[in-house]
């Protein structure tokens, strides 16, 4: 049988998404929330310190680890940040050299913490002591390419107007643990290290959040929908205000504000769950949204439990599943990586609070053993981890790999050779618009993958430099449209902007193929001449992948069908383009790009990588990008299809 989905799927959803607004912060009013808040003197999330019973029940050789590695810390130098470290992100546009020193010294921090909690014996508390006086006199707890873009900032933080971005809002939930997991010791030293915690989050995070406004809060002034800023900031702000904030006011308001603030992002986010920031990125942005819910629960005696049994929520759980490729691979559109780490054991959690087998599973699969290395975010997700060993050691362990997943809320489409399976051929295509949270031009771009690795790709992201979120973006050009499997028409790419986007989308499938077409010639300026520029992408099961672009233009003009690789291509003879592919042995095997050769000429060329975004993509793919070029001229009209084999 085969199935047709469309727009009017797409109304249905956004029909359905309305009926689950404010899902957070409707359900209780301000004072019923500060009703089921538990008081901070008597709220144990985890353990106290001095409950040697109950930690005596966290996993051993999780804190062995935690402890082993923390004995290298006890000397630990805690580094100032320069000021010229900083500069940096003005001068060369380098951000690496000042987060390194940052996110390096918190999670120094968090591990002594651990081991302290662990050991009990005092041994740690002077190194933590010294770590969190060092962080304290931090002029800018978070990253200086978070810093505003104006000449009145120039590369330094003005400590008289604070605000609040990602890593200030981690570090305020360092600290937090620090004085829950130990403060009674600091306080034995000088009751001044916990007044100094307090009187500095509350100064450069709450006091900020709960006064002045915040653009990652609510959507833009183009209408975009919050970001991964937003949960996952709310989830340390929501750790750190439980945890300190004694006053059961301030405490209670900070909470309800941040559940109307967590909604903002919710709201908008499409009901089938799809991240258009990638699977990526999903662990800082619906993971974070569940980091959110689990602490809720822990400090209202599961008054959120409710929130699991949204299909939104579910979705939005699945999607890192949904998107896999295989074993090491995810989909990779827009700023995702190709090979994301997995959270594994928040992702067991997750889909045992939705009640899904399949995602447990998942989570359980890329469980592997701890080498004392705590990260540097969501330091809470350890804690839970702690705690939840026997269980999970203990799950079964399966990917899922689904053979067909279309999301429409943000038009892609997933598909494999077969259910559960890496074996064979695999695609997915998508439309969107040019205006997404970590946005590529590449509208109607698609990836095609053999045996769960890569033969078309898309390149993704490169390092972040200063250049990557300001109004040079687009002058990287692993984000346009002509460094994708896109073509240019009249040697015009797509441009960004809200309204270059996919029209008249649909997605068909049945037993034999997956296929998805759409109207792309939105996604182009006026410039290219384009009437109509229909684009197919179809997988025939067990056989090839076909690509189709039905091209109507305003008069006479040229194309050119640009398709990017990580392994070397060759002319073979006209009409078929060779990529050496790669298999898991190490081996070659042939992949055939076949085409008219009497329509295209093809230009085959390496991608020098050498600016400093490049360095990003050299440790993704090694230094083997290859864009192939198929050229031609078209009297108009015209129909372009390649198809793309093993051999």
């Amino acid at each position: 049988m085969k199935i047709v989905v469309s727009v009017f799927l797409l109304t249905l959803f956004v029909s359905v998404k309305a009926q689950e607004k404010d899902l957070l912060s409707g359900k209780y009013s301000r004072n019923q929330l500060q009703q089921r808040l538990i008081p901070q003197k008597e709220w144990t999330p985890f353990p106290r310190l001095t409950d040697r019973a109950a930690w005596s029940r966290a996993d051993d050789t999780i804190m062995r680890a935690y402890l082993k590695k923390a004995e290298s810390y006890i000397h630990y130098d805690w580094p100032a940040i320069p000021a010229t470290t900083s500069l940096l992100i003005e001068r060369t546009g380098d951000r690496a050299s000042y987060e390194q020193i940052s996110f390096q010294k918190r999670r120094v921090l968090g591990t002594l913490l651990l081991a302290e909690v662990y050991e009990n014996k005092g041994r740690f508390i002077d190194p933590i002591i010294n770590g969190v006086w060092s962080v304290c006199e931090e002029s800018f707890w978070g990253a200086s390419a978070h810093l505003p873009r104006t000449r009145e900032y120039s590369g330094l933080m003005d400590v008289s107007k604070p605000f609040v971005e990602l890593f200030s809002a981690e570090t305020a939930t360092f600290l937090a643990w620090v004085d829950y997991l130990v403060g009674d010791k600091l306080d034995a030293v000088s009751p001044q290290i916990r007044k100094r915690i307090y009187y500095e989050v509350n100064k450069r995070i709450f006091e900020p959040l709960m006064t002045k406004p915040h653009g990652w809060m609510a959507a833009n002034a183009n209408g975009r929908p919050p970001n991964n800023w937003n949960p996952w900031i709310c989830s340390n702000w929501l750790n750190a205000a439980l945890l300190l904030e004694k006053d059961e006011k301030k405490r209670a308001d900070m909470v309800y504000k941040i559940l109307n603030v967590l909604d903002q992002f919710l709201n908008p986010y499409p009901e089938d769950g799809g991240c258009d920031e990638g699977p990526g990125y999903w662990g800082a942005a619906a993971a974070s949204l569940y980091d959110n819910i689990a602490m809720l629960n822990l400090a209202t005696k599961d008054a959120f439990r409710y929130v699991y049994a949204s299909e939104k929520i579910k979705n939005m759980a699945r999607f890192i599943y949904r998107a896999q490729i295989g074993k090491d691979y995810f989909i990779d559109f827009a700023d995702a990586d190709p090979r994301p780490g997995m959270a594994a054991s928040m992702i067991y959690r997750f889909g045992k609070d939705i009640g899904d087998e399949a995602m447990m599973h998942f989570g359980a699969f890329y469980r592997k053993p701890k080498n004392g290395e705590i990260g540097s975010f969501q330091y809470f997700r350890n804690l839970f981890e702690l705690f939840i060993q026997d269980e999970y050691r203990s799950a079964p362990q399966s990917l899922p790999l689904p053979s067909d997943v279309w999301l429409p809320g943000i038009q892609v489409m997933i598909a494999r050779d077969k259910e559960g399976s890496s074996k064979g051929l695999f695609v997915a295509a998508k439309g969107g618009h040019n205006d997404e949270s970590h946005n590529h031009n590449d509208v109607g771009s698609y990836i095609v993958y053999y045996d769960g690795l890569p033969v078309i790709i898309d390149v993704g992201r490169g390092t972040y430099t200063r250049k990557t979120f300001s109004d040079k973006r687009y002058e990287i050009w692993s984000n346009c449209s002509d460094y994708h499997n896109l073509p240019s028409i009249n040697g015009v790419a797509q441009p960004p902007g809200a309204n270059f986007r996919a029209a008249d989308v649909s997605y068909v499938k049945n037993k034999k193929f997956s296929e998805l077409s759409l109207n792309i010639a939105g996604a182009y300026p006026a410039g290219a001449g384009i009437q109509q520029l229909w684009r197919t992408v179809r997988l025939n099961r067990a056989k090839n992948v076909e690509v189709t672009d039905k091209l109507s233009l305003q008069a006479a003009g040229t194309v050119t069908e640009h398709l990017m690789t990580c392994y070397p291509a060759v002319l073979k003879k006209e009409g078929k383009v060779v990529i050496y592919y790669k298999q898991e042995n190490g081996e070659n095997k042939n992949f055939i790009v076949q085409y008219d050769p009497e329509q295209m000429k093809v230009v085959i060329e390496k991608i020098p990588l050498v600016a400093m975004e490049d360095k990003g993509i050299k440790e993704k793919w090694g230094d083997t990008i290859y864009r192939i070029s198929f050229s031609g001229n078209t009297a108009g009209k015209s129909v372009v299809k390649f198809t793309i084999r093993p051999e």
